[in-house]
């Protein structure tokens, strides 16, 4: 362009602006261009006595949308929440020690009914000390007793006879017998209840070849002997013997399930 009064009052600031911006990208040459414009002065700050640069617009307030004010409303009534500070805590009670109880001991007599005046009340459930004494007395009563006498004036209807399937002699009772007994004795007991003659006939199984083997290892064990050396009669008595110490271990177990069988016929 021709050059004008503006080019040679501004001292050759616009010829550095040209070169600038061939030189330069994009928005370099925006940020040189407003750098020179803010050192030079223009026509109107020259005649106005100026020469100062330009102060800028005040920003306005942003504003903001229904949602933001109503979270700033919520927001102006509420506390700074506090978070808690991990403390000492509270102090745990100190665990007594379990307090041992004495042994019961039944001071019922054998075969005799149960006598509460003489036993103390606990606090907890004792099964043992509930159970005591009742068994030995309803075998004493001859509650469980078949009485042949009133069956024969009996129909067949009310009659009922059961033998327990007789376990192996040489074991004990699991959790599959105690079902058997059970649903055997609630039968005998509803029949018992209903005035029928009711006989539950008890036994066990000999066991013959298990039980042989049980005392030879015994003896073996024991005295260094077989079958053979003691004899058949000894052998015997060394089975009978054995049968006493270890095969009334099933009975027991029946009385404490409270079963109701004629024990008297048992051989």
């Amino acid at each position: 362009c021709d050059l004008c009064w503006y080019c040679l009052s501004s001292g050759g600031r616009w010829i550095e602006i040209i070169l600038a911006w061939s030189s330069s990208s994009t928005k370099s040459r925006k940020r040189k261009v407003d750098h020179l414009n803010s050192m030079s002065s223009t026509p109107e700050e020259t005649k106005g006595g100026g020469g100062g640069e330009e102060t800028p617009a005040p920003e306005q307030p942003q504003k903001l949308s229904k949602s933001q004010l109503k979270k700033l409303a919520k927001g102006k009534g509420k506390k700074d929440k506090v978070k808690p500070q991990w403390g000492p805590g509270k102090k745990s009670k100190e665990k007594l020690p379990p307090t041992q109880k004495e042994p019961f001991i039944n001071p019922t007599p054998k075969g005799e009914k149960k006598d509460f005046t003489k036993l103390v009340l606990e606090d907890s459930y004792n099964p043992q000390s509930v159970e005591a004494a009742w068994q030995d007395w309803w075998e004493a009563s001859g509650y469980y007793q078949g009485q042949p006498s009133e069956a024969m004036n009996k129909p067949s209807e009310e009659k009922f006879v059961m033998v327990i399937p007789p376990p192996n002699v040489t074991g004990s009772l699991h959790l599959g017998h105690a079902l058997t007994a059970a649903v055997e004795d609630t039968l005998t007991r509803w029949h018992r209840m209903k005035g029928h003659a009711t006989l539950y006939v008890p036994g066990t199984d000999h066991a013959g070849i298990a039980t042989q083997s049980v005392v030879e290892k015994m003896i073996q064990k024991t005295s260094q002997q077989t079958r053979h050396d003691l004899g058949r009669d000894a052998f015997i008595q060394k089975v009978w013997e054995w049968k006493a110490d270890y095969g009334n271990k099933i009975t027991t177990q029946l009385r404490r399930l409270g079963s109701s069988v004629d024990w008297s016929r048992e051989r």
